[in-house]
């Protein structure tokens, strides 16, 4: 990884690198990607940047995931289209832009959500919330929680375009991925994603109840959160 550019984050250097291997065929299509472990002691990096990096190649469908199995190439061809290249994520301005995106999308994927969800999805939605508040009390950063809760709006909607859009987007941007969005606001990290976890469960309520517009008002203020604490770091920056 030393002979990557620095300006990169570890995750958009492991992306680019595991990409140009398969658009070369060192990686060919339908072998399985070296493991986990494999790839953090070539690269040596953590292991989520790893599966960040996979996220991310998954998202741009070149590869598909076997629980327990692996990563296989699907595709080794970059698609045409509409694309967010992962390695400029690390860049405050360009994630601020993409929450605006995500607060667009998301808002209005609450209000489906609240139309149409079922009770199987509601308790889908609850089981995550408990995921979120056991990984804030064992001292993690909740980030996996926190991306299927926001998953499975996506999923509730019934319009598979949603679902599609979130796990591009969604995958790459959760802003904790990203940054360590509580040091921006000067507070423990249990302090901020208890916070958090409080605006979800705004959300999960108003889906509970059927409430359209609480929905999409609970959502578009949790991500306008994130966008204006990132906000307020360009600006000090900038002072």
């Amino acid at each position: 990884m030393q002979s990557l550019r620095r300006r990169e984050t570890l995750t958009g250097q492991l992306t680019r690198t595991i990409a140009e291997r398969i658009t070369s065929g060192k990686y060919p299509l339908g072998e399985r990607l070296p493991s986990e472990q494999e790839m953090i002691d070539e690269f040596g990096v953590s292991r989520t940047v790893v599966r960040e990096a996979i996220a991310n190649l998954r998202a741009n469908g070149r590869v598909t995931t076997v629980q327990g199995v692996g990563a296989f190439v699907v595709q080794q061809d970059k698609p045409d289209g509409f694309q967010i290249d992962a390695s400029g994520l690390s860049v405050v301005q360009e994630m601020v832009s993409v929450l605006e995106l995500r607060i667009a999308l998301e808002s209005e994927a609450a209000v489906l959500a609240a139309q149409r969800r079922s009770e199987e999805q509601l308790v889908a939605m609850k089981e995550a919330l408990a995921e979120f508040n056991d990984a804030i009390e064992r001292g993690e950063d909740a980030v996996h929680a926190d991306m299927k809760f926001h998953r499975l709006i996506a999923e509730a909607t019934g319009n598979a375009h949603f679902l599609k859009l979130f796990n591009y987007v969604g995958e790459l941007l959760i802003p904790r991925a990203r940054l360590q969005s509580f040091k921006l606001d000067g507070v423990p990290q249990k302090e901020y994603l208890q916070r958090v976890q409080r605006e979800h469960e705004q959300i999960c309520y108003a889906i509970e109840r059927q409430d359209s517009e609480a929905a999409r008002a609970a959502l578009r203020m949790h991500l306008s959160g994130s966008r204006d604490r990132l906000q307020r770091s360009l600006a000090k920056a900038a002072s």
